[in-house]
């Protein structure tokens, strides 16, 4: 078994087809999968062979499925990485993954080279043009070296919202079985065309953009930095077909003002994935752009798919949908035990999408995976007929004087007001209560609404305990690689 082997199966039927594209720029099957075996021939070159670490610092182009196939062909295990990482962050990655050497957008030299000082890991610089003359002096491998199905093909480092981030094993297993779900899922086909707006060192863009799109024989066109505008123009251009992103995205197609002069009608499936969706955003999504908006839920851990509304059945607004084939999920208590349908608890998920564990942590292996099941310390509950709803993260709920509030909750609340464009709930320290409930909200362009008007507007529709006592305006709010609301980096004091 080898996730490269989707590539070299894909290139033998397909051949000249178009797989990857970003602007002018086109890459055929057959050259993605010549230009991977070459990498995997680099590879072999500098004594770099299976089980070893081959970081990859690119953005979305092309050249970065060709590294990421070709270290996989060679038998080696990807560590994806953010081109925006500093000195200090591209130190830690590496070191900790103990990664040979690293592919290095030329873009972002200085902090790859300077962070992968101190781990002693070699730097290769990919630069258009030359790279591919670099690797045209390479003998090509032959065929994806076969792994055991155990084996890790990729670490993907969680963001470390508690702490250090920890690499999450995936192995070929995982990804291969994910990819064959997320393909079925859409019905992809060789008829596709993908924008692929979603990072792809990221795993949701890595397996539903770029994977799925390779194993079906779509045609991934790619933008390097997601821009509302640029994204409408590429669909018009591309007759996209597919649209996958996180809930900011299908905000900002929503309320471009130049979004009713774009031809948009070859989309047939848009997909949500990476934090909850708010219903107002779905529904207006839906009736602007008159195509089926299909929200999943998942994690690094889970490769990254777990459940999804299907689209043959009943889709309900709200809800991360039903598990995907193969996969089981749990609503347990703080001890491990199923709580009754509709209760609220820790979502746990067991099935053959769960990672081997955290690369050299078994410590936090042994607490997250306990008798199977993956605890993702996800809040949820289960409706009578086994669809889930995300509640909110464990750590992200507030303890306001003994209650509970649940961020979400209040924030599907100021998305229904007509003025606010994006919102995230927050809790801030109160010396009486504990926790105060606080807002930080960005309104759509040209609209207009206070403080007051806000926190009426939710008090009015939710338990007295539950309203932001404390709003805070905003242009934007920080957002990270992936495009979801960063809640860590938003500074609100309760005054």
């Amino acid at each position: 078994m080898n996730l490269a082997a989707n590539l070299t199966a894909s290139a033998e039927v397909l051949g000249e087809k178009t797989a990857l594209k970003l602007d002018e720029l086109e890459m055929s099957y057959r050259a993605l999968d010549t230009a991977s075996a070459r990498v995997a021939g680099l590879l072999a070159q500098r004594g770099i062979g299976p089980g070893e670490r081959v970081g990859v610092m690119l953005p979305n182009v092309p050249e970065f499925a060709v590294v990421y196939y070709g270290v996989l062909r060679a038998g080696g295990v990807v560590v994806p990485m953010n081109p925006l990482l500093k000195e200090r962050e591209v130190a830690f990655y590496l070191g900790d993954s103990g990664a040979r050497l690293v592919f290095a957008w030329h873009g972002f030299a200085e902090a790859a080279e300077a962070g992968a000082r101190e781990p002693g890991t070699d730097c290769l610089f990919v630069t258009p043009g030359e790279f591919a003359r670099l690797l045209s002096e390479v003998e090509p491998a032959a065929e994806p070296l076969d792994r055991a199905p155990d084996d890790t093909a990729v670490i993907l480092y969680t963001s470390g919202t508690t702490g250090t981030p920890k690499g999450a094993e995936l192995t070929h297993s995982n990804l291969t079985s994910n990819v064959a779900t997320v393909v079925a899922l859409h019905s992809f086909s060789e008829r596709d065309v993908l924008l692929g707006a979603l990072p792809l060192f990221h795993s949701f863009g890595q397996t539903c953009s770029m994977n799925a799109t390779i194993a079906s024989g779509a045609t991934l066109s790619l933008i390097p930095r997601f821009d509302a505008g640029r994204a409408l123009g590429i669909i018009e251009r591309d007759g996209a077909t597919v649209f996958q992103g996180v809930p900011t995205m299908y905000s900002a197609l929503l309320h471009h003002p130049e979004r009713e002069s774009f031809n948009t009608s070859t989309l047939r499936v848009c997909v949500s994935g990476g934090a909850s969706l708010p219903a107002e955003v779905l529904r207006g999504f839906e009736e602007a752009f008159g195509c089926t908006l299909l929200e999943g839920y998942g994690l690094s851990e889970t490769s990254p798919v777990a459940s999804s509304n299907r689209p043959d059945r009943e889709r309900r607004p709200g809800s991360v949908g039903v598990p995907i084939d193969g996969v089981q999920i749990r609503i347990v208590d703080e001890n491990g035990a199923e709580v009754p349908i509709g209760a609220r608890g820790e979502i746990v998920i067991r099935g053959p999408n769960v990672m081997k564990g955290y690369w050299g942590r078994p410590d936090a292996t042994a607490e997250t995976i306990r008798d199977g099941w993956f605890h993702t310390g996800d809040i949820g509950v289960m409706d009578e007929d086994g669809y889930f709803f995300i509640v909110d993260r464990l750590k992200d709920m507030i303890i306001r004087g003994g209650y509970n509030v649940y961020p979400r909750e209040v924030e599907e609340v100021l998305y229904e007001h007509p003025a606010v464009r994006e919102v995230a709930v927050v809790g801030v320290p109160d010396p009486e209560l504990g926790e105060e409930v606080a807002a930080a909200v960005a309104l759509k362009e040209g609209a207009a609404a206070d403080e007051d008007e806000l926190r009426d507007f939710v008090k009015a529709r939710v338990a007295p305990y539950k309203y932001p006592r404390l709003i805070s305006f905003f242009p934007d709010l920080p957002k990270g690689p992936s495009g979801k609301i960063v809640k860590r980096e938003i500074s609100l004091d309760a005054d």
